[in-house]
């Protein structure tokens, strides 16, 4: 089994995730954990699992995620098991209405990230998550990295 975990991160919450989810996924010489700006495309040879995570900007995908999901050639991840995870404000009744209705309307950047991988030939194993942090900079919310693992085991299971 060979894993690619391609991330972009700010404040490092989104990195934290990634990590998590590459330790819970096994054999180190079999997961690569990289961030998006350093995915070589031979990284993308012979993948089973690519998954793909991102902080959520401006309720969409960082640059750096986006340009990445860019430059996959078509086609090039037919029977890759893809799926995708955010890093995002929990919308409480703490948050202006503004912002909750915003997020209802356009979303985060799992999705999105999920569909560009689909559209490059990606199998979806399980439905993309978010995970919380607890202001734009962080901390990652509590059971955050350990709901990460919990989320890998169903992916392996897919």
């Amino acid at each position: 089994m060979k894993a690619l975990i391609v991330y972009d991160s700010f404040f490092g919450n989104t990195e934290k995730i990634a990590l998590a989810i590459g330790k819970a996924f096994g054999n180190a010489k079999e997961v690569t954990i990289c961030k998006a700006v350093d995915v070589k495309p031979n990284m993308l040879d012979g993948l089973d699992y690519l998954i793909v995570g991102s902080p959520t900007r401006a309720f969409s995908p960082s640059p750096a995620t986006k340009s990445f999901l860019k430059s996959i050639p078509s086609k090039q991840l037919v029977g890759v098991k893809v799926t995708a995870f955010d890093t995002r404000i929990a919308m409480t009744d703490k948050v202006p209405g503004f912002l909750r209705f915003m997020a209802k309307l356009f979303g985060y950047a799992d999705k999105p990230i999920l569909d560009g991988l689909k559209k490059k030939g990606g199998q979806e194993t399980v439905p993309s998550e978010g995970f919380f942090v607890l202001n734009s900079e962080g901390p990652l919310e509590k059971g955050e990295l350990e709901r990460a693992v919990v989320w890998v085991k169903q992916i392996k299971k897919a």
